[in-house]
Parts: structure tokens; C-alpha cells; sequence
């Protein structure tokens, strides 16, 4: 009924009896009413979930940048009813983060377990299943947290069976979970242009992509409702980045072996068909001997031997 246009009902109208045209303007009238107070109800919703603490689970090399992004986006911490609560391994992490937007209310809990239960919504961004393993089953860990009607969006690079395994105990407990992995490392999360390749509750994704995944990314795929098909869509990407860095690699190292001069051979490259965004990022840093990690080595080999 509500999706019937007022166009079409004044044209009804004005084709009717007066007294039908009555009808139908009466009609009208009560369409718009319906209108507003659905488009209220749906304001009041929006609101409500906006003005709802957020949780950040991990504030590592990636996680540091993605939850400053939900600051400074304004996803969170814009009051005591909308706060970013925190947790990291390493307590000064969180320290720090909340000394660097010290206008944001940002509430540090010591334990993911505190976060979890102090929010409706918690992203987790760990470093390597380990470390994931440790703080999801933990006693005072992600899963200790969830009871029902709790969210778990974890974005981490894992294998497809601890995505699975995590996403059956949280649901297990009544709450919804969202496999997020990103594509892309420390600056464009601190620039929120990450891509988010998700899988799971199809709801949950639904309300964050155009707040939190919008705020910290600059593109957000769902693979459906099968949980491990984010991770395997990430393993696919990071496989494919290993091997054509491999190969860069050795061609500078060639370049270089022949006599060439590299930074011109990256120039060359650059402007042909293998060009590529990565190779005008990293080859400069590679000629001056750079590397400071903005995507460490040992993360990198991980995800291979995942892949």
C-alpha cells in the first residue's frame, strides 16, 4: 500500500464521482500520515542505533588507524551515549589513541570481554590466529561477552575454519557475526580507503556498510551467508599481491644487476600495461633500502601458506 505513488492516486481522483474524488483525497491524506510516521519510526531507529557505544577490539598496525577512523568520522565517540570503548593487548596502545582525539569520548575497558558486553556492535582486528584464538576464547575474551543480540565484526586475515568456528559460537550465544577481512594495510587505514570483503549475517552487514565500513573503507562486498568466503576472497587477493611484489622485487634486483637505473625502470613500468599502484609505492622505498613495514613480512608469508 505504501508503495503506491500519490500521482497515481490523484490521478484516480480526478477521474472519479466528487464523491469518490473525496474518497480518494481522503486516501491521500492517509497515505501521507502512514508516510511520516513510518519515515519517523525509521529517523528514531537511525538514531538510536548511531547513538550506540562501539566496540574496538585490537589497535595494532591496522586496527590503530581503523579506529581512529570511526572517531574522526564521527561513527563514534561524538558522546557518553555513542563512546568508542577499547581494548588492546598492549594498554598503551589505547592510551595513546585516546591522548590523540582527546574531544572524542573514548572509554578503555581491560578486558575484550568488558567491550563486548558494553556494546551492541565490536570490531576485532588481530594480527594472526594466535593471537586471534587467544583473545576470542580467552576467559575474559570476545566470546566470553556475547550474550544475545551482540555483533562481532571481525575484520582479521584467518584461516576459513577459525572464521567458521568463531562465527558458530557466537551465534551459538545469540548473537550475529559479519567475516570482514580487508584488503589494503596502515595507510589506507588510516586514510579509510580499505576494502572489506565480508561474509555471514547478511543483517549485520547491512547496518554497518554505510557507517562503520563506510567510514574506515572505501568499498564493502558481501560473498553471501557462508561464512569463510570473505577469507577466501582475501587469501586470493593477498596471494595474488605476494607474488606480483615477488616479482617486482627481482626485477628492480635486475635492473639494478644490468646496470640500469631503477628509479627510471619504475618510472618505465609504471607507464606501461604492468603498471601498477603498488609498484609506484613500494619501488621507491626498495631503491633507498626503506623498509619500515607498513604491512609486515611475517604477515605477508602467513597469509601465502593460508592461501
Amino acid at each position: 500500500l505504501l508503495g503506491v505513488t500519490l500521482d497515481t492516486v490523484l490521478a484516480f481522483s480526478s477521474a472519479t464521482t466528487t464523491k469518490s474524488c473525496a474518497t480518494a483525497q481522503t486516501f491521500v491524506v492517509w497515505t501521507r500520515s502512514i508516510r511520516s510516521t513510518v519515515s519517523s519510526l525509521a529517523d528514531s531507529t537511525r538514531t538510536t542505533l548511531k547513538m550506540a557505544p562501539i566496540g574496538f577490539v585490537g589497535l595494532g598496525i591496522m586496527g590503530e588507524g581503523m579506529a581512529g577512523r570511526l572517531l574522526s568520522e564521527g561513527i563514534a565517540g561524538t558522546s557518553d551515549d555513542n563512546a568508542l570503548v577499547i581494548w588492546n593487548r598492549t594498554g598503551s596502545k589505547c592510551t595513546a589513541l585516546s591522548e590523540k582525539f582527546p574531544d572524542k569520548k573514548i572509554i578503555i575497558k581491560e578486558t575484550a570481554r568488558e567491550v563486548v558486553e558494553a556494546c551492541e556492535s565490536t570490531y576485532s582486528m588481530l594480527s594472526t590466529p594466535e593471537a586471534s584464538k587467544i583473545v576470542f576464547e580467552g576467559d575474559n575474551g570476545v566470546l566470553a561477552g556475547v550474550s544475545s543480540g551482540k555483533s562481532i565484526v571481525d575484520c582479521a586475515t584467518l584461516a576459513e575454519a577459525d572464521m567458521q568456528r568463531m562465527n558458530a559460537a557466537v551465534v551459538e550465544k545469540g548473537g550475529r557475526f559479519l567475516e570482514a577481512p580487508v584488503s589494503g594495510s596502515k595507510g589506507p587505514a588510516a586514510m579509510g580507503s580499505l576494502i572489506f570483503l565480508c561474509a555471514g549475517s547478511e543483517e549485520l552487514f547491512n547496518e554497518v556498510k554505510d557507517n562503520g565500513l563506510t567510514a574506515m573503507g572505501k568499498a564493502s562486498h558481501f560473498f553471501g551467508a557462508e561464512v569463510g568466503a570473505g577469507t577466501r576472497a582475501k587469501l586470493v587477493v593477498n596471494s595474488l599481491m605476494g607474488t606480483m611484489l615477488a616479482a617486482f622485487g627481482e626485477g628492480l634486483a635486475l635492473s639494478e644487476s644490468v646496470g640500469l637505473d631503477p628509479n627510471t625502470m619504475i618510472e618505465v613500468i609504471g607507464q606501461g600495461a604492468i603498471q601498477s599502484p603498488m609498484f609506484n609505492l613500494k619501488g621507491p622505498k626498495m631503491v633507498v633500502k626503506d623498509h619500515a613495514p607498513n604491512f609486515p613480512l611475517k604477515h605477508a608469508h602467513k597469509d601465502m601458506k593460508l592461501a
